[in-house]
């Protein structure tokens, strides 16, 4: 076999993994293979969280598994008794836990003049923090041409400004102490965009673009970003969604599916991600992974496809409804 064929035959063999993978797993395949032989989720044992959108679904759940693994926690979000709630679970899931290691710290994220108040209370807690985790945002469904512009800066503030604002006073804190990591929950929204919700997706994408920058201006600082991109997660999110009108709410329940990953699995992946300090990763199902790899693998023959399915199959896939 001469040496192009061989290099033939290897390009060949790295499609056709990614393509296997995309049918059998429920991440990308460097994560599968970090949640198998990367450092376990044990290895954050101690280290001091900050979790922002803490209340409920992954953030509510990523709090649980933090808290097993023994971290410190301060979680906030608006509603003090759902902190409460979750506090209260974190102190029964681990009994080696004590009052004063998790701290339910109500916080409206768009009170941008209270966040190096907040910021600072943090630091005073633990007297350090490790690792930051922006987690907190809502979804949106609309169609591009009706959302009004008012919509779009409502979306940018409190899925994007917000996250920047805390992560700066962030990153200015690693900087002193050396060390740091901060966590973004984007979405599969912001790898690919999808129909009926042109907000949400730009405000994915520029977070992508804001923390690659990050890392770009300090790859020689010892400050790690991990930015997940879950795609259907079984939460009820539609019911705080954006729509596109100024201070709407979708206000439908979500419907439970199966093909949707649960909150619990997405917040195990994150934390395996978190403790092996990786920079981006694909959390979904298999309709989903598959659609992720077609695109990242083959993405003129997605771009036909997409062209000629129309945007009912994107529909299908990101509600986490079955494919047939």
């Amino acid at each position: 076999m001469d040496v192009l064929s061989l290099i033939g035959l290897l390009i060949l063999l790295y499609y056709f993994v990614y393509v296997f993978c995309a049918f059998v797993l429920d991440s990308d395949l460097a994560l599968a293979i970090k949640e198998k032989f990367g450092e376990p989720i044990s290895s954050l044992k101690g280290k001091k969280v900050w979790i922002v959108g803490a209340s409920s679904g992954i953030g509510e759940e990523l709090a649980y598994v933090l808290a097993e693994t023994g971290c410190k926690l301060i979680l906030s979000a608006r509603r003090t008794a759902e902190l409460e709630r979750v506090k209260k679970n974190c102190l029964e899931i681990n009994n080696n836990l004590h009052d004063d290691d998790v701290e339910a710290y109500p916080l409206d994220l768009l009170n941008f003049d209270f966040h190096k108040e907040a910021f600072q209370h943090v630091i005073n807690k633990f007297g350090e923090l490790d690792i930051l985790v922006n987690n907190a945002g809502r979804s949106q469904r609309a169609q591009w041409e009706n959302i009004k512009l008012e919509v779009d800066k409502d979306m940018f503030n409190l899925d994007v400004f917000s996250i920047l604002s805390l992560s700066r006073l962030a990153v200015k804190h690693f900087l002193q102490t050396g060390k740091g990591h901060i966590v973004v929950t984007s979405s599969i929204a912001g790898i690919q965009a999808i129909p009926s919700s042109a907000s949400y997706c730009g405000a994915k994408h520029a977070l992508h673009g804001y923390f690659n920058a990050l890392l770009t201006e300090h790859s020689d600082k010892n400050i790690k970003v991990t930015i997940a991109c879950p795609g259907p997660v079984q939460t009820n999110f539609l019911a705080e969604c954006f729509t596109d009108t100024p201070g709407q709410k979708y206000g439908v329940e979500t419907a439970v599916d199966r093909s949707k990953i649960s909150a619990r699995r997405c917040a195990v992946l994150m934390s395996v991600a978190i403790a092996n300090k990786m920079k981006e990763v694909w959390i979904a199902n298999t309709p989903t992974m598959r659609l992720l790899y077609g695109f990242y693998c083959f993405p003129n023959v997605m771009r036909w496809l997409m062209t000629n399915i129309g945007p009912k199959y994107l529909m299908k896939v990101r509600e986490g409804r079955k494919i047939e």
